[in-house]
């Protein structure tokens, strides 16, 4: 193997590392409000979306192809530019996850990729059409979107179910949970997996593996379904209880409405081939189905958190990602690329240590509210409190 060779082995492992960080990261975006009602139990709740993410892959390309061709010039993208991209990724993917936000990976993606391209090739290299009208726009929109359809949806329930008793209309609603929590699973999948079969496309297509404008190879989309699969069955038990608990206490026909929600818009944006953050339309759906239901306690300092880290990711990522290009750059050869993969490792490995003090884990997660990501310790036998347990 050539030193290119090993660069782009390289690349390729550090792109199916960021699906795996998107698949933990973004787990709540389905299941948060199912595990929350007890429609379904953690475990079994974060297996069924790993499934269903699985099958999402492998049923459009119409995102990658967005990611590869429609945000900056491929004539300007090389390999170092490609590992910094996703070093920047992962890291604000990381950084995030620890502090509960559920930002959205999506953005972080695309900010690297832009930080890193314009480290390399100047700020011309990027589309900005392409940005504003396939990234921006919707993201704007999407929550906007997402959470009025919620919101309406859980208006009309509550106003069909006035007068009956709830013990008899919220087992049927729980599980309609799991079919309209299924179906945004289905939904992740189909946008989220691409993104990074786009970015691999990307650098097959620098190290001319590939033609440009190709698509996605067999192995670059099994590959890809089976690393956001493997990340989403981890689950990222800070992110679903920040979702799940801290932004609305949700009741089984809001579940529902705010999954159907996210669902319907994120396939529709699918189909057009935008590159929609999944996070945002269910951070939205949430946010409306607690501002549907009369007398709903809604978290607003939460969400404005939550907002802050959306409109911050895109450039947080993207000057994470110069950064690594700029160090991988000046290093040169193959010693760059494998400096900033080794930083990222062991900046990983720091995060996930500090993340289990304590750490939030599938026992846990439904505890109550009480102002804090971190839920009070569980007295034990020997009457100290603890916390700790496995999970993401």
């Amino acid at each position: 193997m050539t030193s290119q060779d090993w660069i782009l082995t390289l690349v390729v492992i550090t792109a199916l590392g960021f699906d795996f960080t998107n698949g933990f990261h973004d787990t709540g975006n389905a299941m948060a409000t199912s595990i929350v009602t007890g429609a379904l139990p953690p475990r079994i709740a974060v297996g069924l979306s790993a499934l269903l993410n699985l099958v999402g892959a492998f049923l459009s390309l119409e995102v990658a192809a967005t990611i590869a061709s429609g945000l900056v010039s491929t004539t300007a993208v090389t390999l170092t530019v490609v590992i910094a991209a996703l070093v920047g990724a992962i890291l604000w993917n990381l950084a995030t996850w620890f502090l509960g936000i559920p930002a959205s990976s999506s953005h972080a993606l695309i900010g690297g990729v832009i930080g890193a391209t314009m480290a390399a090739a100047g700020s011309h290299a990027v589309k900005w059409q392409g940005l504003v009208s396939k990234v921006i726009v919707p993201a704007v929109l999407a929550p906007i979107v997402a959470g009025l359809v919620a919101g309406i949806g859980t208006y009309l329930v509550h106003r069909v179910l006035r007068g009956l008793d709830p013990r008899g209309t919220d087992r049927g609603f729980r599980l309609g949970q799991i079919g309209s929590a299924s179906m945004v699973s289905l939904a992740h999948g189909t946008n989220d997996a691409q993104k990074t079969m786009g970015v691999i496309t990307l650098a097959l297509i620098a190290d001319h593996n590939v033609a440009a404008n190709a698509k996605a190879p067999t192995w670059v989309i099994v590959s890809c379904g089976l690393a956001i699969a493997l990340g989403t069955y981890v689950g990222g038990w800070r992110v679903i209880r920040a979702l799940g608990k801290g932004l609305v206490e949700i009741e089984p026909p809001q579940g529902m409405s705010a999954e159907s929600a996210s669902a319907s818009v994120i396939l529709l944006s699918t189909h057009f081939g935008y590159s929609l953050s999944t996070t945002h339309v269910a951070t939205g759906s949430i946010l409306g189905s607690g501002a549907g239901k009369q007398g709903a306690e809604v978290r607003w300092h939460v969400a404005r958190r939550m907002a802050i880290a959306w409109v911050i990711t895109l450039p947080a990522a993207g000057l994470a990602g110069a950064l690594a290009f700029w160090v991988a750059n000046g290093i040169g050869g193959t010693g760059g690329p494998v400096l900033v993969f080794m930083l990222l490792v062991l900046a990983s490995v720091g995060i996930y240590a500090a993340s289990r003090h304590p750490a939030v884990t599938p026992e846990n997660v439904n505890a109550a509210w009480t102002g804090s990501l971190h839920p009070d310790p569980q007295p034990t036998a020997a009457g100290q409190g603890s916390s700790e347990g496995a999970g993401a």
